[in-house]
C-alpha cells in the first residue's frame, strides 16, 4: 500500500498542475472524438423529471456496504463492467487477452485533465452507492443493486481522473460539483437521469442544487 500512495501523493502534484492550465488547454488535450457514456436527457427533460421525483429526508447510512452493490461483474467473455467503461470512454485503447487495458488515453471531463494509464482513471457512478443507499435503494434486492452498480445503459458510469472521483466521494451535487463548471449541465442532467429511472428521491437542498444548474442550461 505505501508504494501506491507515495504514486498518488506525486501525481496529485501533477494533477494540480493540470487543473491549473485546464482553462487553457482543455481544447488542445481532449480527443477529436471522444467516447463518452450514453446521452442524458436534455436540460428540459431532466427539468420535468426533477419535477416529478420525491423530495424527502436523506435516509439514514445504516447498514450500507459497497458490498451490496456487487460490481464490477462480467459483461462480456473476460471483459467487466470496469474494462468496457475504460474501452468506451477511451481513445485508442488497446486490451490483452484479460480484457485489461494496457495503452489509449482517457479524457476526463469534470476536470479537463487526460492520462495515459488506466490505473490513473476510476469510473465514477455518477449517483454513487452510498447516495443511492440513502435515497432509496437500502430498500432493495441485491439483484436491483448490482444492475444499477453495472448500469451501462444510463449515463451512470464515466471514466475520470482517480482524484477527483476520491474528492467527489459520496456527494450530491449540493455538496460538490465538477471542477469543470461547463460540464455542470451534461453532469445534472446525467444525475436526475439516473435517479428519475432508478425511482431514487432527493433532498431538498439536491433539488435546489440541481434547479439552479438546470435553469442555467
Amino acid at each position: 500500500m505505501s508504494g501506491v500512495y507515495a504514486r498518488r501523493v506525486t501525481r496529485t502534484a501533477v494533477f494540480a498542475a493540470s487543473v491549473a492550465l485546464a482553462s487553457t488547454t482543455a481544447l488542445l488535450t481532449a480527443p477529436a472524438a471522444q467516447a463518452a457514456p450514453p446521452t442524458p436527457v436534455s436540460a428540459s427533460t431532466a427539468r420535468t423529471y426533477l419535477g416529478q421525483l420525491t423530495v424527502k429526508a436523506e435516509g439514514s447510512s445504516t447498514g450500507y456496504s459497497r458490498d451490496k452493490f456487487p460490481h464490477w461483474i462480467t459483461q462480456s467473455g473476460a471483459c467487466n463492467t470496469r474494462e468496457v467503461v475504460l474501452k468506451r470512454d477511451g481513445s485508442g485503447v488497446v486490451q490483452d487477452s484479460s480484457c485489461a487495458a494496457v495503452s489509449g488515453s482517457w479524457y476526463s471531463p469534470y476536470d479537463g485533465a487526460t492520462w495515459y494509464a488506466a490505473s490513473d482513471v476510476d469510473i465514477d457512478h455518477v449517483v454513487p452507492l452510498a447516495e443511492a443507499w440513502r435515497s432509496g435503494a437500502a430498500s432493495w434486492s441485491t439483484s436491483s443493486r448490482q444492475s444499477f452498480a453495472n448500469d451501462l445503459t444510463r449515463p451512470q458510469l464515466i471514466a475520470v481522473t482517480d482524484n477527483v472521483n476520491q474528492a467527489k466521494g459520496d456527494k450530491d451535487p449540493a455538496e460538490w460539483l465538477p471542477p469543470t463548471s461547463s460540464y455542470h449541465c451534461m453532469y445534472a442532467r446525467m444525475w436526475v437521469h439516473t435517479k428519475h429511472y432508478w425511482n431514487l428521491s432527493v433532498d431538498s437542498a439536491e433539488k435546489s442544487a440541481l434547479q439552479s444548474v438546470l435553469n442555467g442550461c
